[in-house]
């Protein structure tokens, strides 16, 4: 029994010492560059003055489905070609189909450590970007744009921590969601 309760009380330690070393870095701060490992991408600022261009614009067999919400009459795909993660930002082209077929199309990201976003452009039905960059915003669940709180939580950003790759990012989405997050119950 006695070896029990020292095994216990040495798993706890070593738990709170995980937790400590977790906590001491900003949440803002963990992400993840292709091809760096955590330690580097802690260390980068984040700019809310950064200039981002948009990606290519989207093409059709490039789209990549996600669910929101049964109550939302909108389709919404993310362009697989545009994902990029750095520095714990992930951001993305997202395409919102109206049920009469008009493309909403937005070059966006989410910054994970404090879950908010930003736009950094707008698409035209010519194809061609107007870039009008936001200042990051709160991402909130009850919200009427549900879809960033869906791809926060269910995609790109499970338990708070950014993907790693955008290839990742893809895999999420062509599950239905990311293998980290636990199941509802089905019973």
């Amino acid at each position: 029994m006695r070896s029990t309760a020292a095994g216990r009380a040495i798993a706890g330690s070593v738990l709170a010492a995980l937790l400590a070393a977790t906590c001491s870095v900003a949440p803002a701060q963990v992400g993840v560059k292709i091809g760096e490992d955590r330690d580097d991408a802690a260390t980068k600022p984040q700019s809310d003055a950064e200039t981002v261009n948009p990606p290519a614009y989207p093409n059709a067999q490039d789209l990549v489905g996600f669910f929101v919400s049964a109550a939302n009459d909108f389709e919404f795909f993310i362009d697989a070609k545009s994902i990029a993660v750095d520095g714990g930002i992930v951001r993305y082209t997202l395409v919102a189909r109206s049920p009469e077929g008009v493309d909403n199309v937005s070059y966006e990201a989410i910054r994970c450590g404090s879950s908010d976003y930003r736009i950094y452009a707008i698409g035209h039905a010519d194809r061609t970007w107007a870039q009008r960059p936001t200042p990051w915003r709160p991402i909130t669940p009850k919200s009427v744009q549900r879809w960033r709180h869906a791809l926060l939580k269910d995609y790109f950003c499970p338990g708070g921590v950014p993907i790693f790759t955008a290839d990742e990012g893809i895999d999420a989405l062509r599950r239905g969601r990311h293998p980290l997050i636990e199941q509802p119950n089905r019973f």
